[in-house]
């Protein structure tokens, strides 16, 4: 399984970006997907994840209210639609499968490359 994130890019404090995870391939233990981040000098932090079937979703709680996920089974694709975004929120965005949704990345075997969303004040 490859996973490429897309969509990244400079946006002013209370504008909103897309993020894309576009997938080729499938296993058992890629059904879920998440989105991660990591910020300079942070550590990698969960955002959201979404199952195969679209009913179990999970957000971090700086993200709830904000930012929503979806997915495309026919296109193989999962989006990260980031509203109201703050300066914090700038970092490496990563999507990655799993076999699962859970917060925690290790349990997450597929990366993708990231990509870079910065918040302007």
């Amino acid at each position: 399984v490859q996973l490429q994130a897309s969509g990244g890019g400079l946006v002013q404090a209370g504008g909103s970006l897309r993020l894309s995870c576009a997938a080729s391939g499938r296993t058992k233990s890629s059904d879920a997907t998440g989105w991660f981040r990591q910020a300079p000098g942070k550590e990698r932090e969960f955002v959201a994840a979404i199952s195969w079937s679209g009913g179990s979703r999970e957000f971090a709680d700086s993200v709830k209210g904000r930012f929503t996920i979806s997915r495309d089974n026919s296109k193989n694709t999962v989006d990260l639609q980031m509203n109201s975004l703050l300066p914090e929120d700038t970092a490496v965005y990563y999507c990655a499968a799993g076999p699962w949704v859970t917060t925690k990345w290790i349990a997450y075997d597929y990366w993708g490359q990231g990509t870079l969303v910065t918040v302007s004040s």
